[in-house]
């Protein structure tokens, strides 16, 4: 089951399947926009949030949370969350969550919860948005990390949507169907012939309960060419960049059995940087080329993640000010006689004359 808080987690939730999908907010009107199988009306103490959603302020959201606090702790236990880090709702009871979440003694395994945050394009979104991921990250989140009471974190970027223009819609189900294909990777051990390694069910889970920042994706595999290459060109543009791995995981789906053995370059790549992947190789007839599913577990500071958008924010406004500087401030060009306001001084003043002759003086010396 998947969840979404706020109206943009609750977009992400239903198009990951509406059948399964849980949807939370604080307005009506925006639960009614959104396809899902149950519904959830966090009740927040004002008016605007009731018909208007809680916009940009985390605080409406956060005050909804006592409205569904014990019902929603339970509903995320092993399950995926997805919201917004910018606005009111999202940013507001999943900060009340992952706060709950880093007090609790311990979590078991099965009910670690699996976090997706859509992060701002600083470069076109509000400062507000900008401000609320901000302390977002460094409040709720860091504190979840150092517990170690969350899964994985799943860190998507708008800049590709706002960079390419991208419709909203087709954007988030460009985010749905990556994560997807995360996702199936147990699915598809189960059902494809496996010829190599083995990702069961409970590997998964285990793997999904590890508290790092997850980049996923998926791309054609060609064994003849540098595994690092391949990599680096086929990135996810939809997640932030990741760093080192800690762990990976990954599915390979060949054509043919006599592909199986083109994997073990997958695994030089990551033994040179001592990590040890969790792997399965498949037969899928049905492709033309081998198609590979990495995942990539890395360990970042929530503050790193902060540095980044305040030297973006700091960026922006450094252009925002000289652009304004160059628009509104024109200095007019003078030309002045010197010698004719100098005598223009004398005329008024007569203790001004020595200036006069101190010039003249100074350009016979030159």
């Amino acid at each position: 089951m998947s969840i979404g808080i706020g109206g943009a987690g609750s977009k992400l939730a239903s198009l990951l399947g509406p059948e399964k999908a849980t949807i939370v907010n604080v307005s009506q009107s925006e639960l009614d926009k959104t396809e899902a199988r149950n519904k959830i009306l966090a009740v927040a103490h004002s008016s605007r949030g009731k018909f208007q959603g809680a916009g940009k302020n985390p605080e409406v959201g956060r005050t909804a949370f006592v409205s569904i606090s014990e019902a929603i702790y339970e509903l995320i236990k092993g399950e995926i969350v997805f919201t917004s880090t910018g606005g009111g709702t999202g940013n507001g009871i999943v900060s009340v969550l992952l706060n709950k979440i880093a007090g609790e003694p311990s979590i078991s395994l099965n009910d670690k919860t699996l976090f997706a945050f859509i992060l701002p394009y600083v470069e076109l979104e509000s400062a507000e948005f900008v401000e609320n991921t901000v302390a977002f990250l460094m409040g709720p989140v860091s504190q979840a990390i150092d517990s170690g009471n969350t899964g994985n974190m799943i860190l998507f970027s708008n800049k590709l949507k706002f960079e390419g223009r991208i419709a909203e819609y087709d954007y988030n189900t460009m985010l749905a169907s990556g994560l997807n294909n995360f996702l199936s990777i147990p699915r598809k051990g189960d059902e494809m012939e496996l010829l190599d390694g083995h990702v069961d069910h409970e590997d998964f889970r285990v793997y999904l309960s590890k508290p790092y920042f997850n980049h996923f994706c998926q791309f054609e595999y060609t064994p003849n060419r540098p595994f690092a290459d391949l990599l680096k060109e086929s990135c996810n543009q939809t997640l932030l960049p990741p760093e080192q791995p800690i762990e990976a995981m990954f599915l390979l789906e060949v054509p043919d059995r006599d592909m199986t053995s083109c994997f073990y370059n997958i695994l030089d790549y990551f033994a040179a940087d001592h990590v040890k992947p969790a792997y399965g190789v498949v037969l899928n007839p049905t492709l033309k080329k081998p198609v590979l599913t990495l995942s990539l577990l890395y360990s970042r500071k929530p503050k790193e993640l902060v540095d980044d958008f305040c030297n973006m924010v700091e960026r922006m406004t450094q252009k925002r000010l000289k652009k304004t500087i160059n628009q509104f401030i024109q200095l007019e060009e003078h030309h002045i006689n010197v010698e004719e306001a100098v005598r223009k001084i004398e005329s008024e003043d007569e203790s001004s004359r020595s200036v006069l002759e101190v010039l003249g003086r100074l350009k016979k010396l030159r």
